[in-house]
């Protein structure tokens, strides 16, 4: 048996389960990684984690019970808002949610903590990768450096350097842009914002434009606010002129959810969203493949994060079924992870979200669901 020599790029979560996975099963791997250190960038707000997707993974990865350690418990908790603040449905964390919520920072820690030492190379931005034969790919860094591998697994996101050695297919803009902004020390500082968010997470949607805010573990509170607007939108992304622009599309809203803008710690972070075609694919090319939105990138829907670490699982586990033959690993993982990512991408959320009949529409949802996809 000759096992690969595997080589990740993206120390996301996703990366970093397919690297684990592989550990586990004595398999070898190095995750090249552009930031400069695990700390080098805030990462992200909270996740909730998914029995179909997410959790299984993290099994395979040997780290469940890991995980249930870094669960915040009462985070299961819904409420949606019109624009007058008027709370229209409010869903508790009653205890019997499956769905439970963790730090995406602290899971990308207990995956790292996971790994061997050296497992993971910081500061390697990749600037090209090139076809050798027979399977083997060379792996272009902006420092200069090279790296040939004969598995190659592009775990690099939405701009993925990896993705065009095998598809054409470039993100295109979903029609939403999100600025970003955070609360601090909420409870004490922003009661008013803090009692409009709740225990857990926070819809306050109308047509075209609404909050999503959630508590994080340290009492801050995390929020986004989503605009239905054309890619060019605003001309001025300084950051005064960025948060003037967004507070006037909320002109006539209730002060506790402006107050999400007005009184963010941060400089207001400009998002837009973005989306691969769904049933995004390509035909087999010997030893690279793809995962997580490399693969299948679509707007935020509760997915992403939890179908990364999935086909980082899946992946994994492949390999260790065949590691002589990983055109055969690579053949079985990526029929599965086609069907699955089609599976995933449903309906459109901010359709939902943001369409012509929120918050009614979004209610609608979570009723039937529980809880919000």
């Amino acid at each position: 048996m000759t096992a690969p020599v595997v080589t990740v790029i993206g120390a996301g979560l996703g990366g970093l389960v397919l690297a684990r996975v592989l550990h586990v099963h004595g398999i070898p791997a190095t995750v090249y990684e552009a930031e400069a250190s695990a700390t080098a960038r805030a990462q992200g707000g909270m996740l909730d984690i998914h029995p179909w997707n997410g959790q299984p993974a993290l099994a395979a990865a040997g780290l469940i019970e890991e995980f249930h350690g870094l669960v915040l418990e009462g985070r299961e908790s819904y409420r949606v808002l019109d624009r007058t603040g008027s709370v229209l449905l409010d869903l508790p964390d009653d205890g019997t949610g499956s769905r439970p919520e963790v730090q995406r920072g602290q899971l990308r820690q207990l995956l790292l903590d996971s790994l061997p030492d050296g497992a993971v190379r910081w500061g390697h931005k990749v600037t090209g990768v090139r076809a050798l034969g027979n399977g083997r790919h060379e792996v272009r860094f902006a420092n200069g450096g090279t790296v040939t591998t004969s598995l190659l697994v592009g775990a690099d996101g939405a701009w993925s350097r990896v993705r065009p050695v095998l598809s054409d297919a470039t993100p295109t803009y979903a029609g939403v842009t999100s600025v970003e902004t955070f609360l601090s020390d909420a409870a004490t500082r922003h009661p008013a914002a803090a009692e409009a968010v709740g225990a857990g997470s926070l819809f306050a949607l109308a047509p075209g434009r609404g909050f999503l805010a959630m508590r994080e573990a340290d009492g801050s509170l995390h929020s986004y606010a989503q605009l239905v607007k054309p890619l060019d939108w605003p001309a001025d992304t300084d950051a005064a002129a960025l948060t003037a622009r967004v507070v006037a599309e909320f002109e006539g809203w209730a002060p506790q959810l402006t107050a999400l803008l007005t009184d963010s710690d941060t400089a207001p972070f400009l998002r837009r969203l973005h989306t691969l075609p769904v049933g995004h694919r390509w035909d087999p090319v010997p030893g690279i493949t793809l995962l997580g939105d490399a693969a299948h990138l679509a707007p935020p829907n509760g997915e992403g994060a939890n179908l990364a670490m999935l086909d980082g699982a899946e992946l994994g586990r492949a390999v260790a079924r065949y590691p002589d033959d990983v055109e055969k690993a690579l053949a079985e993982y990526e029929q599965a992870m086609f069907a699955r990512a089609v599976e995933a991408a449903g309906e459109d959320v901010y359709d939902i979200m943001l369409g012509g009949d929120a918050p009614h529409s979004w209610i609608a949802m979570m009723t039937e669901e529980g809880q919000p996809s």
